[in-house]
C-alpha cells in the first residue's frame, strides 16, 4: 500500500476497537487518529460517526463509516486474511451474531457505563483525555461533567432507562456465560480463525470486559475466559493459518448463543419495525418477560432489512440448513420466507 488507511475515531468507541482489531488482524498498515474533530483537514462524513476510515484506493481520501461494512472493505486489500467466512450459510450466522453484538449489546454497555456510579466516575475522569490531552484539573473535571451529563442525556435515545434495566443487565449475564462456552474448545466463534461476529464482540467486550467497573467485574466472576478472550483480541497479528468449522459441526454453545439472541435482540427489531411501520415514536414490547420501552430507532430497522436480504439470497438448500439451527431459537420469527417455525 503505497499509504496507509486512515482510521479516527476514540479508544472508547467500541466501534472504533472493533475495526482497529480487524485492521491488524488483516496486516493492513494504518494510521489512527484518536480524535474525530482532529481530522478537520480531511474530508467529514455527512454525519460524525467513530470511528471514520480514509482507504488508500482512491486519489481523494473519502470519509467512510459504519464497522460492518468497513471490515468487509478490509477484507479487500488482505486477500490471504480474508474475514467472512466462505460457507454462505456461516456468513449468514456470523452477520447475524455481529448486528446481535453492534446493536444490543451497546445498549447494555451504555447502560452500565452511564448508570452506574463506579462506571460514571470512572469515565468522567478518563474519557475527556481521550479528547484532549493534557488537561489541567480543573478543566478536566469540567470535561469531565460535561461529558458525563451529554451522555445520560442520551440514555432513552439508546433504549436504557430503568423500565429496561433488569433486562439489559440480565441479558448481559446470560451473553458472558454463553460466549464462554463458545470460546471453550475453539478460540474463535466459529473455529480457528476470526469472522466479523469475533470482532463485533471484542468491539464491545473492550469496553465492558476491559474498561468499565460494573461489567468488567462481572465477566471476570461469572466468564473470566472471556476477559482472557478480549485482551487477547486487541491484537491478532501473529495469528496464522486456521480456518472456520464446517457448518454442520457448529457445537450446541452457537445454538446457545443464537437462542439468546432471539429471545432478545430479535423481539427488540421485531417491534422496532412494527413501531415504525405504524408510525409510532416509542417501541412497546415484551423482552424476556419484561416490558420494553424506548424511542423507534430507523437504523435497526435498516439492519433487520440487511439480515433478511442475506437470509432471502441463500441458495434452497443453505437456507434449509440455516432454519434448521435457527429453529427453537426465536430467530426464525425474523426471516418470512420460507424460515422455520
Amino acid at each position: 500500500m503505497e499509504r496507509p488507511l486512515i482510521i479516527a475515531g476514540a479508544p472508547g468507541s467500541p466501534y472504533t476497537r472493533k475495526v482497529i482489531s480487524a485492521a491488524r488482524y488483516c496486516h493492513v498498515p494504518y494510521r489512527f487518529l484518536s480524535e474525530l474533530s482532529a481530522t478537520n483537514k480531511l474530508p467529514q462524513p455527512r454525519i460524525k460517526l467513530w470511528p471514520t476510515c480514509y482507504f488508500p484506493d482512491t486519489e481523494e481520501l473519502v470519509p467512510e463509516t459504519d464497522s460492518t461494512p468497513l471490515l468487509r472493505k478490509l477484507e479487500t486489500f488482505a486477500p490471504n486474511r480474508k474475514l467472512v467466512p466462505t460457507d454462505p450459510r456461516l456468513a449468514f450466522i456470523d452477520a447475524l451474531i455481529e448486528d446481535y453484538a453492534d446493536e444490543w449489546m451497546t445498549k447494555t454497555i451504555f447502560h452500565y457505563r452511564w448508570t452506574h456510579s463506579a462506571d460514571i466516575a470512572k469515565s468522567t475522569r478518563i474519557l475527556p483525555l481521550w479528547f484532549e490531552f493534557p488537561l489541567a484539573d480543573e478543566a478536566l473535571k469540567a470535561a469531565g461533567e460535561a461529558f458525563a451529563q451529554r451522555q445520560i442525556g442520551r440514555l432513552g435515545l439508546v433504549g436504557c432507562n430503568p423500565i429496561t434495566a433488569p433486562t439489559l443487565e440480565e441479558s448481559y449475564e446470560r451473553l458472558v456465560v454463553c460466549l464462554a462456552r463458545c470460546l471453550t474448545d475453539t478460540p474463535f466463534m466459529f473455529g480457528t480463525r476470526p469472522s466479523p461476529a469475533d470482532f463485533g464482540l471484542y468491539g464491545q467486550l473492550s469496553q465492558a470486559a476491559m474498561f468499565d467497573p460494573s461489567t468488567r467485574a462481572i465477566v471476570d466472576e461469572l466468564a473470566p475466559r472471556v476477559t482472557a478472550w478480549t485482551i487477547a483480541m486487541e491484537d491478532l497479528t501473529g495469528v496464522d493459518g486456521g480456518d472456520w468449522m464446517a457448518f454442520d459441526d457448529l457445537p450446541a454453545s452457537v445454538h446457545d448463543l443464537l437462542r439468546e439472541i432471539g429471545d432478545t435482540y430479535a423481539v427488540f427489531l421485531l417491534a422496532n419495525e412494527a413501531a415504525i411501520d405504524a408510525g409510532e415514536e416509542m417501541v412497546r414490547t415484551m423482552i424476556s418477560g419484561r416490558a420494553w420501552e424506548q424511542p423507534a430507532f430507523r437504523y435497526q430497522k435498516k439492519c433487520l432489512a440487511v439480515l433478511r436480504e442475506m437470509y432471502a439470497g441463500l441458495g434452497a438448500a443453505d437456507r434449509a440448513s440455516v432454519d434448521g439451527l435457527l429453529r427453537g431459537t426465536g430467530c426464525t420469527k425474523l426471516f418470512d420466507d420460507g424460515a422455520a417455525a
